[in-house]
């Protein structure tokens, strides 16, 4: 029988008021039951309009009624066939701008509840089953893969599905990329990180853990040793600051840094971790984007009492999902939107006390298409703090492409890819993801992955 309830069936969450103080994950997860009842609305459209919303193409009437009928062994198969890290996708994608965009049920009413059955899907699979690999035909011959993050996962995993010895190289001492030190625990556990990188590992992938490439090795060097193809998938690791005075004060973080400390390095476990993050009561961060959100929420955790997310547009233009809007709310962080930093203001031994800002009024559209921002005569104002997070962008780190002659980039330091292919400029070297686009999504970065790994297979079987 139709489920046509208007509304999705809620996932259970973590009261607000007790979430904000510790780094468990925020949302539980549906039941079997609930799994069950939500899969239930999901009205079969033969047109399936949710599927060309997917960058991965994942078959989502399919899965979803395999779910309806309680199959859910079969449901995940049926998600892996294009997804291979559905856990995670589940939980991070944007699925309002993607699959539940464009879902029929979304036009009276909300969308289907597609992530969210994802994840339960995988959730129930890894903990009923081991992953089982199937037998792979060896071909003998050997592809590198840079980073460890979304991109680079989905290009290795589809590599050594169709049989090539891939070795993923990645600079950090745990692999996972983005997914590791740039996504908190309480909306990606890092356990469940490591079950999905461990699903690559049985498929045959070897990853080595604090190789720089760039430093360690070259481009050049890999292809003497033997790789006859490389895909970049390094990601978009270097931020963005204002270049307002008082942005090298102590207590001034970039987002990237921030976070590192507290996903990868555990600083909110202190004493019992190596690098701690002491916040204060204060602490403002710059952005509006999900990264912003995250380091926001994060700060709250860590203790602060007062948390600002510092935004210079209105809500409305917003980059941030919705929902880490929302249980950002939830947690008591104050938005003040329609303001901008002007400078950092410091003590007499070099740590912030403070920001002056001033209040922004919405003008005509620039190019991006949204209103561009205009500073309020008369309305500078000073905010008392102890800490302040720069989460306004990242783009590539320039240590690969400075190293490698013959590889093409923007001017702003991503890789310059054929579209329809991945490839770069310098024969059998592909990239996609971050280092392509600058930071975007992680489904996006795995849409990236999957079409190199299909353009690779085809450039070296054209080699024989």
């Amino acid at each position: 029988m139709p489920n046509m309830s208007l509304n999705k069936v809620k996932i259970p969450e973590q009261d607000p008021k007790v979430r904000n103080r510790n780094f468990l994950e925020v949302a539980l997860g549906y039941t079997e039951e609930m799994a069950k009842e939500e899969s239930q609305r999901c009205l079969q459209c033969k047109t399936r309009p949710c599927v060309d919303g997917c960058p991965v193409n994942v078959q989502i009437p399919e899965f979803i009624k395999l779910v309806a009928e309680g199959r859910f062994e079969e449901a995940y198969k049926k998600v892996t066939e294009t997804n291979s890290l559905p856990a995670i996708c589940g939980r991070v994608c944007p699925q309002e701008s993607q699959c539940e965009k464009y879902c029929v049920r979304g036009k009276k009413g909300e969308p289907v509840g597609i992530g969210r059955l994802e994840r339960f899907v995988a959730d129930w699979y890894m903990k009923h089953n081991d992953v089982q690999v199937g037998n792979i035909q060896k071909l003998n011959r050997k592809v590198a893969i840079i980073g460890s993050g979304p991109a680079g996962l989905s290009c290795a995993g589809d590599l050594a599905k169709a049989g090539y010895d891939v070795t993923i190289f990645e600079a950090f001492h745990v692999p996972g990329g983005v997914l590791m030190y740039g996504i908190p625990e309480f909306r990606l556990p890092k356990a469940l990180v490591q079950k999905e990188i461990n699903n690559v590992r049985q498929l045959g992938v070897e990853i080595k853990t604090n190789m720089v490439i760039g430093k360690v090795l070259s481009l050049d060097e890999l292809i003497e040793e033997g790789y006859e193809a490389i895909f970049i998938g390094s990601g978009a690791g270097l931020p963005s600051f204002m270049g307002i005075p008082g942005e090298n004060l102590n207590g001034v973080y970039s987002a990237n840094e921030f976070l590192t400390r507290i996903n990868l390095m555990k600083a909110y476990k202190f004493p019992d971790c190596d690098t701690p993050v002491k916040v204060g009561n204060n602490v403002a961060v710059v952005g509006g984007g999900n990264v912003a959100m995250d380091a926001a929420r994060s700060a709250k955790r860590l203790g602060a009492e007062n948390v600002y997310i510092i935004y210079r547009r209105s809500e409305a233009e917003m980059p941030a999902r919705l929902e880490e809007v929302h249980h950002a709310k939830e947690e008591g962080i104050i938005f003040k939107l329609l303001t901008n930093p002007t400078r950092v203001i410091g003590t007499d031994n070099g740590w912030v006390k403070g920001m002056e800002c001033v209040e922004m009024e919405l003008g005509e559209p620039d190019s991006s298409g949204r209103r561009k921002p205009v500073v309020k005569q008369g309305s500078e104002h000073i905010i008392d703090l102890e800490t302040v997070v720069i989460a306004i962008g990242q783009s590539p780190n320039p240590l690969i492409t400075s190293t490698t002659p013959g590889l093409n980039t923007q001017k702003w330091g991503g890789i310059i890819v054929e579209e329809e292919t991945g490839a770069t400029s310098k024969e059998g070297v592909y990239a996609g993801g971050d280092a392509v686009t600058g930071a975007a999504t992680v489904i996006l970065a795995m849409g990236a992955g999957k079409k190199a790994a299909k353009s690779i297979d085809e450039y070296l079987k054209s080699k024989k």
